[in-house]
């Protein structure tokens, strides 16, 4: 007995399969983009959490001398 979303064409993963990596170029391209945006979207956060962190300290604090 085949499941109901074999018999409408593919559920969700087949369809990202088709869509994403039926081409090399296209899967490539997708894994390049998401690298590039997850580590923006990193930076970003650990961006906030430090200055949410050191809120009040000053900036021209010398370290030596």
């Amino acid at each position: 007995m085949e499941s109901a979303a074999r018999r409408r064409g593919g559920g969700v993963f087949e369809g990202l399969y088709k869509v994403i990596m039926r081409r090399n170029s296209v899967y490539v391209t997708f894994v390049i983009a998401g690298a590039f945006l997850g580590e923006r979207a990193v930076d970003y956060g650990v961006h906030k959490l430090w200055e949410y962190n050191n809120v009040g300290v000053l900036k021209s604090t010398r370290l030596f001398g």
